[in-house]
């Protein structure tokens, strides 16, 4: 079953425990945003912000919107506006197709993987996941790696608390760390 069809399966599953009365009620995943920081690495390197753009447009299929410095800080000497990191927001059919290559593909190619914590999952039902090292995508050819560059994937939901939020995100597969490892350490 596709993350689509479990999506749309939501309200069926979840109108038990939370008791919805509508079909619009129950959560949805609205949108994911693919972002990545450059900051200091843009000033070593003017060309390091059009390869992060490069690699994440090959990554979500979709091309990359640049972020500007909101402030000017003179102790990071940055400007107002100078680019600092790249970001893409997937809708539709993009989401879907990426989020099932994320966690199909991707996720599973991470090293010493055992799962998202659970604290990933904000106080209005949205998952952050930070993801280490671009690499475990299958876009990136091992012979072009360069730089090796961190992202935040967000997957946001119309969900309106975290428990609703959590029971969303397990029922779409997303792979949580189970309890047990968390009381052994």
């Amino acid at each position: 079953m596709t993350i689509k069809e479990k999506s749309q399966k939501a309200y069926e599953v979840l109108k038990p425990k939370f008791g919805y009365k509508n079909l619009m009620a129950a959560p949805r995943l609205q949108k994911i945003v693919v972002s990545s920081g450059t900051g200091s690495a843009m000033k070593r390197n003017k060309n390091h912000n059009e390869l992060v753009a490069d690699r994440l447009t090959k990554i979500t299929g979709q091309k990359t919107a640049q972020k500007g410095a909101k402030q000017s800080i003179a102790t990071f000497k940055i400007r107002q506006g100078d680019p600092v990191g790249v970001s893409v927001t997937l809708r539709g059919p993009r989401m879907f197709g990426f989020a099932e290559k994320f966690f199909n593909i991707a996720v599973p190619r991470t090293k010493d993987f055992r799962g998202f914590n659970r604290s990933a999952v904000d106080s209005i039902g949205n998952l952050t996941l930070g993801i280490k090292e671009h690499t475990i995508f299958p876009e990136t050819a091992d012979e072009d790696i360069k730089d090796v560059f961190g992202l935040s994937v967000t997957l946001v939901s119309s969900a309106k608390t975290k428990e609703e939020g959590m029971a969303f995100f397990e029922l779409l597969g997303v792979p949580f760390k189970k309890e047990e490892d968390k009381k052994t350490k």
